[in-house]
């Protein structure tokens, strides 16, 4: 059995041999942010509530105030939460020229804010929300002062109905453009880091599988195991926030 040192070495030496890597990331990425997760055992948002009975589509159409208010707090914690060192690490790879993207499954926006590029939100992003009748799009930041202060339900100023925030609730396809290029980007890559995800959620969870069958390096940090474990070059448990500066430390020697 190597070392955690080892394996740390290992997964940096893949990463300056790779120019097209890209790295899958799941809400374990945005925990040490703050923002909390949904499947963890005895902590995840989804073992306190049916996700069906409040971050549906079918809530959101004819329960409008049941979804707004469950999702308050929710909202607040992201708003008010920043960058970890996960996030800036993986903004530092990819403007070294190893990584060529990022496809997240998560909404905060957070990847752009510590510095990535080429972000890939297959689940949506909070940054944004969208009328519902004329559907234009609006800066989520002009409306969610009121949201989360008062729990005003955000409307739109053209025609006055509900703006929905431009996430994936259940019952809802992913973004069609987005999710096209985050599976091209799979087929490009000549590494793979998956990090913070269980792989539990599809149509994601088999983006790792399409990588191994490729036959391209694919290195896992997370504090759980995953289905893909048994196929990775290097599998790293533990907090994403802690593991991945100490290999961008080993990849740039600094």
């Amino acid at each position: 059995m190597t070392s955690r040192n080892d394996d740390i070495r290992k997964a940096a030496v893949l990463i300056r041999n790779a120019s097209r890597a890209i790295c899958l990331t799941g809400a374990g990425y945005s925990t040490p942010s703050g923002i909390p997760d949904f499947r963890s055992a005895n902590s995840g948002i989804w073992e306190r509530v049916n996700p069906m009975e409040v971050a549906s589509l079918s809530t959101f159409r004819f329960q409008p105030q049941k979804f707004f208010a469950w999702f308050r707090p929710l909202a607040k914690d992201i708003f008010s939460a920043q960058p970890n060192p996960a996030h800036y690490a993986l903004a530092e790879l990819e403007k070294a020229g190893h990584f060529a993207a990022v496809i997240t499954q998560n909404i905060d926006g957070l990847h752009h804010r510590a510095g990535s590029k080429q972000v890939y939100e297959i689940h949506g992003t909070l940054a944004r929300m969208v009328c519902t009748q004329c559907h234009t799009p609006y800066p989520a930041d002009t409306h969610i002062e009121a949201y989360v202060s008062h729990g005003t339900i955000p409307t739109c100023p053209a025609c006055e109905h509900i703006l929905k925030p431009d996430v994936v609730l259940f019952e809802e396809q992913l973004p069609y453009h987005t999710w096209q290029r985050a599976e091209n980007a799979v087929r490009e890559a000549d590494l793979m880091l998956v990090a913070g995800s269980s792989l539990q959620v599809m149509p994601a969870a088999r983006l790792p599988a399409t990588a191994a069958e490729k036959g391209i390096p694919l290195i896992v940090i997370n504090k759980t195991p995953t289905y893909i474990d048994e196929h990775a070059d290097v599998v790293l448990r533990g907090d994403v926030a802690e593991i991945l500066p100490q290999i961008v430390r080993e990849v740039t020697g600094v």
